[in-house]
């Protein structure tokens, strides 16, 4: 029996976010050194996109492939530390915020059972590295706020 599928929280950068919204969140790239953890995702596994610096969830995606590999160039990376995010997926959009509407982790950081692995004040931390995944008590606690966020508009 194939598992359910996860939710994982992607941690990039809003750039990285920005050139994933040019190509119409329909692909995903993973680091080369997250090879071992892009092995582990499905089809039907959802991605959480976590954005460094400002500390938001700015929306979701479902992948709809296999991984594959590509190092055409799509996201720009940290400066000086080129990454082709070569283990990708091809993805459809599931819930997607423009920036105003972005939820900030300061919001929902003391209901995440993720978070409580660390010391209250270091709570970043549990977004610190590429991906990981999260409980489905957290994945519906964040999909519940990514969906309230982008029924502001509605």
């Amino acid at each position: 029996m194939a598992d359910a599928p996860k939710t994982w929280i992607l941690t990039g950068s809003p750039e990285n976010l920005a050139a994933t919204r040019e190509h119409g969140f329909r692909v995903i790239g993973m680091k080369e050194r997250r090879r071992r953890q892009a092995l582990a995702m499905a089809p039907g596994d959802r991605i959480v996109f976590y954005l460094t610096g400002i500390g938001q969830f700015a929306g979701s995606v479902r992948i709809t492939s296999e991984m594959f590999e590509d190092r055409a160039k799509v996201w720009p990376g940290k400066p000086g530390k080129a990454d082709a995010y070569p283990w990708r997926f091809e993805t459809e959009a599931e819930v997607i915020l423009d920036e105003p509407e972005y939820v900030p982790a300061e919001d929902v950081k003391d209901d995440l059972e993720h978070i409580r692995k660390w010391p209250a004040e270091h709570w970043k931390l549990a977004f610190q590295g590429q991906l990981r995944t999260v409980s489905e008590a957290d994945a519906d606690l964040l999909m519940d706020r990514l969906r309230a966020a982008a029924g502001v508009r509605a």
